[in-house]
């Protein structure tokens, strides 16, 4: 019987297309009903309520500016970078970071690439895109932050591999930060949701950006190939764009990202 399933020249495991992921803390995995898991967020009511009870989900209390992207990210409060900044993750080289150091949390800008996890081929296309455009980020005074579900040393295989600039990528193994973006996880979100076929307009990029892909970037823990990315532009604490991967490979237009950094002046 086979193993993999071939895509391309992408080799892509079944056991993590098909074997059932061992249930992340404080979120539940659902069977994989195309009617419910594509359309929604999985949490648990614990979960649920305790990100409410940070305040994330009093819409009506929210003041949002008109550069914060609403289509897909209007559950964000533009608040939510206090809550953010005392979580604390890794470098790639294993040293503790607290989210609040990694720009300059008055004046400084930054844009946070939240990846799906460190084995994810779109997340390689992705995080060769974001490198290609550093030179315009750092020109424009602008830090790049990419972030991604695993451990540090998996976070090394895509600096080395791919290659990746090490000072500029990060780990949350246990997705705190994803979880108080509220960002997406699930089966129908990841393997079923129609905003995934957006990679394959991308296709000869993918390609090109797997070239020294592996499997062993992939987390230990099978159920974070669930989790959904997104990105983010701050300015100090102040959240000038927001938005939600819908499913896998459904980037943020890095054209947008550009102009926006580029229209805010940076003191």
């Amino acid at each position: 019987m086979a193993s993999s399933v071939f895509a391309g020249n992408l080799r892509i495991p079944e056991s993590l297309l098909y074997s059932p992921p061992k249930p992340r803390s404080q979120l539940v995995v659902p069977p994989p009903s195309l009617s419910t898991a594509a359309n929604s967020p999985v949490r648990s009511p614990s979960t649920a309520a305790s990100i409410r009870s940070r305040g994330f989900a009093r819409r009506s209390e929210v003041v949002r500016s008109h550069v914060v992207a609403r289509a897909s990210a209007s559950d964000i409060s533009p608040d939510v970078s206090n809550a953010l900044g005392d979580v604390r993750i890794f470098t790639a080289a294993g040293q503790p970071v607290m989210f609040k150091d990694l720009w300059d949390q008055d004046e400084g800008m930054a844009v946070v690439a939240m990846l799906r996890h460190f084995g994810c081929p779109c997340c390689w296309e992705l995080a060769s895109a974001l490198k290609e455009s550093k030179a315009k980020f750092d020109s424009a005074g602008v830090k790049l932050i990419a972030v991604g579900v695993g451990t540090p040393d998996k976070a090394r295989i895509l600096a080395e591999r791919l290659p990746f600039p090490m000072d500029c990528l990060y780990a949350d193994p246990e997705h705190k930060s994803y979880d108080i973006l509220g960002l997406y996880y699930g089966l129908g979100r990841t393997f079923f949701n129609p905003a995934s076929a957006k990679v394959f307009s991308r296709f000869d990029a993918l390609q090109k950006s797997v070239k020294n892909y592996t499997i062993e970037a992939t987390p230990d823990d099978r159920s974070s190939v669930l989790q959904q990315g997104g990105m983010f532009v701050f300015k100090g604490k102040q959240l000038l764009y927001a938005r939600k991967d819908e499913g896998t490979g459904d980037h943020a237009p890095l054209d947008d990202i550009l102009d926006i950094c580029c229209k805010v002046p940076v003191s």
